[in-house]
């Protein structure tokens, strides 16, 4: 059964605290690598969050990247993300998953068995993509049944994620950034790829990253990053993050 928590709300005094722009609340999602399910029940939980803490600006969702791969309904998960971007204030971003996908559909053919082995398999049966032909198809053969299957619609809306969001004293990316390189200077590479060399510094980048991309247990808040990846397609935890103004807690489905 699916339920969901919303944990550790804070409220700071301290007006050097890191803050969101004002007249606005975020909620930044983690990767939710196909797991439709849990996205629904997030979904859920925002809104009932929504209800209890009322709020005179405006809600803006963030997605962290990799909506895609491993987890069995890869296409109706992009359908609603693509969706609540069409009809509600939303920032979907570009993660590593993503980035494959599109350089693939894009000609980029030698990396499709990579994307295979990482959890594009299950994404191509969400499109309807046949399972012998994953199996026994040539590459070219399968680029072709991709084209055709993924709707024009879901890969211009992936073709179009950006690979960051900025509010206030908070930069969402997919997996980091690198340190000591302006923010305005990052790399794609490293803002849907990074992982050792940002995961331990300990330097002040600017702003507070709020990031996907690597698996903890819990939201995994540290003085210079928030990790918000709890490996939904697996755990059956997919969490969330809330901002407002100097405040921030937690929403979780498990």
């Amino acid at each position: 059964m699916l339920r969901s928590l919303r944990e550790r709300f804070r409220r700071s005094t301290d007006a050097s605290a890191p803050s969101i722009e004002e007249g606005k609340r975020i909620y930044a999602i983690g990767d939710i690598h196909g797991r439709f399910d849990l996205l629904e029940a997030l979904l859920g939980t925002i809104k009932e969050d929504i209800d209890r803490e009322p709020l005179s600006g405006q809600v803006h969702l963030v997605f962290v990247g990799d909506l895609i791969d491993r987890g069995p309904d890869s296409k109706a998960v992009v359908s609603k993300v693509r969706e609540l971007c069409q009809t509600t204030p939303c920032t979907a971003l570009m993660g590593n998953h993503e980035e494959i996908l599109v350089s693939i559909l894009e000609g980029n053919i030698d990396a499709l068995g990579f994307f295979l082995r990482l959890g594009g398999y299950e994404t191509l049966l969400s499109y309807g993509v046949d399972r012998s032909l994953l199996d026994n198809g040539s590459d070219n053969e399968i680029l072709a049944a991709m084209r055709e299957r993924i709707p024009d619609d879901h890969q211009a809306f992936l073709r179009g994620m950006p690979s960051a969001y900025g509010s206030g004293d908070y930069l969402f990316v997919h997996a980091g950034i690198r340190p000591g390189v302006p923010l305005d200077a990052q790399s794609e590479n490293d803002l849907h790829w990074i992982r050792q060399d940002f995961l331990k510094s300990k330097a002040n980048h600017g702003k507070i990253i709020i990031h996907g991309h690597t698996i903890s247990p819990e939201i995994d808040e540290r003085a210079n990053r928030i990790g918000i990846d709890t490996g939904a397609y697996s755990t059956g935890h997919l969490s969330a993050i809330a901002l407002e103004g100097i405040a921030r807690w937690h929403l979780t489905t498990c």
